[in-house]
């Protein structure tokens, strides 16, 4: 990593201070909508597909918050140390089939996005925490 002045340590740690609590609302977001997706499974219907599309449009929202401060860490930090593109892994047509289509093999699909979805935010959170422990070791010195 490039030295950074105390300053600019200053921001890194700011903007890990804003995206955090968003990545653990997107998290949270996503755990819902994962059992919400089980109880589809198991056969839900229209109120439960309506329940677990809500949490994922809540989620997408996150992610889109998430996506901005991540921009401004990467142009913080000087490099890409993050991907600035965390987009949520639920395409249009998986939405339209899960409601139309709802049988077995659109909830399964559904499903596995959401999971995906949600390890990617798990890993980001990680990969902040390390950078804010980075940052702080930094701050030290």
């Amino acid at each position: 990593m490039n030295e950074l002045n105390k300053s600019q340590i200053a921001n890194v740690r700011n903007i890990i201070a804003q995206l955090l609590p968003a990545v653990s609302s997107a998290e949270a977001k996503f755990k819902s909508a994962k059992n919400w997706g089980i109880l589809d499974i198991l056969g839900g219907g229209f109120i439960v597909d309506m329940i677990k599309h809500s949490k994922i449009n809540s989620a997408g929202q996150d992610m889109n918050r998430i996506n901005y401060l991540l921009g401004q860490l990467q142009t913080e930090l000087n490099k890409t140390v993050f991907p600035t593109d965390y987009t949520l892994n639920v395409p249009g047509f998986a939405t339209f089939a899960d409601f139309v289509f709802d049988g077995f093999i659109a909830d399964i699909y559904m499903q596995s996005k959401i999971s995906s979805s949600l390890n990617q935010v798990r890993e980001l959170k990680e990969k902040l925490l390390l950078l804010d422990r980075e940052m702080a070791r930094m701050e030290t010195l």
